[in-house]
């Protein structure tokens, strides 16, 4: 076991997506930070679209750990247990901890490396380019993002989106799930509703719906949501802190119901809110100011309490255009594209980590 020395707590973060790595960058200069992640990188999550229709794109949005936790412990390998102590790993490390932030958000496989995930966006680019008509399987944010970076950079390409659902985006409302089938529907993407397609089953290019209908495309992406990355407390002593999907209960100081030193921050928490990029950095925030109080010694009556976040979202759509749903408001055009669209909040991510804006 790798013990703690010296005076200054441990926190140790698992998981080095929106939430965790910037609770780790916070902490970094007030205590001994470890960050455990199973890649070497932190990626801004909503910018992954952007970066399949331009590879360099990528440059500014996957981040080397590295760059921004000069003065943290950065541990890359899966979280594989924890007991009430320490956190084992995956390559067999047992790390212990004064204070255990879980930030394991959603499962998502894929590079190891910058240099591979940057590879990983140049061959998406060419698959798309190469195609004439492209398949996208869910109709939920990705879906329906995909769908607008592919028809505003490549107009000419035939684009049809399968969706099991009765309406797009069903985590928003229905008047703003409509806007963003008229605007899909205005750049001649297909729209197919409450249906599936079995992507096994194509023969020469065409897919047949669950409805019987046949679709010929030369490629396809699915974007049907990936699962809460929870798995691995199912069998520790965390195991019953889990709801019935997965994701831990906390209470409104973010740490796990019953227990004064684990906080769980971002999309594994049951708070009943959108799960959005720009939440988990809240939580995040308040966390942190939180573990700042509980290294000083200070009263727990003195630390912050977390209020769900008002029913916002804001879906891109393309490079100019997105939509916003703003309690009872529901906007779609420029407006809301001036907001999310352009940069994607890159420069203020960024900024967050105490990186420059650009690279240059």
């Amino acid at each position: 076991m790798e013990k703690l020395i010296g005076e200054k707590k441990r926190v140790v973060v698992v998981g080095g997506g929106v939430a965790g790595s910037l609770i780790a960058k916070t902490l970094q200069n007030h205590t001994d930070v470890f960050l455990i992640d199973s890649k070497e990188y932190f990626e801004i999550p909503w910018t992954n679209l952007r970066s399949m229709v331009e590879p360099s794109f990528a440059e500014r949005t996957v981040i080397n750990h590295s760059d921004y936790l000069p003065n943290a412990h950065i541990v890359t390998s899966d979280a594989t247990s924890i007991t009430e102590t320490e956190v084992v790993t995956a390559q067999g490390r047992v790390i212990a901890y004064d204070y255990l932030v879980i930030a394991t958000g959603h499962v998502s496989a894929g590079a190891f490396s910058k240099t591979e995930k940057l590879s990983y966006y140049k061959a998406e680019q060419e698959k798309i380019k190469s195609a004439d008509s492209i398949l996208i399987v869910g109709g939920g944010p990705t879906g329906v993002e995909l769908a607008a970076e592919i028809v505003v950079d490549f107009p000419d390409k035939k684009v049809t989106l399968v969706h099991r659902g009765s309406r797009l985006m069903e985590f928003i409302g229905e008047k703003a799930s409509k806007k963003a089938l008229d605007w899909l529907t205005s750049k001649k993407v297909e729209v197919i509703m409450e249906q599936s397609v079995d992507l096994t089953s194509a023969s020469n290019g065409v897919y047949e719906t669950s409805g019987g209908e046949k679709i010929t495309a030369d490629c396809y992406f699915l974007c049907t949501g990936s699962r809460t990355g929870s798995s691995w407390l199912k069998e520790t002593f965390l195991g019953e802190s889990l709801d019935i999907h997965g994701r831990l209960m906390v209470d409104a100081k973010l740490r796990v119901k019953g227990y004064s030193n684990i906080f769980a921050i971002g999309d594994i928490t049951d708070i009943p809110e959108i799960k959005q990029g720009y939440l988990a950095q809240a939580h995040a925030s308040l966390a942190a100011k939180n573990l700042k109080l509980l290294i000083k010694g200070e009263s727990e009556k003195k630390m912050y309490s977390y209020k769900a976040g008002p029913a916002m979202a804001v879906v891109s759509l393309g490079r100019k255009e997105g939509l916003a749903q703003i309690m009872c408001l529901t906007i779609v055009g420029r407006i809301p594209g001036i907001l999310k669209s352009g940069d994607l909040f890159v420069g203020k991510t960024r900024k967050a980590l105490g990186l420059k804006s650009t690279l240059s």
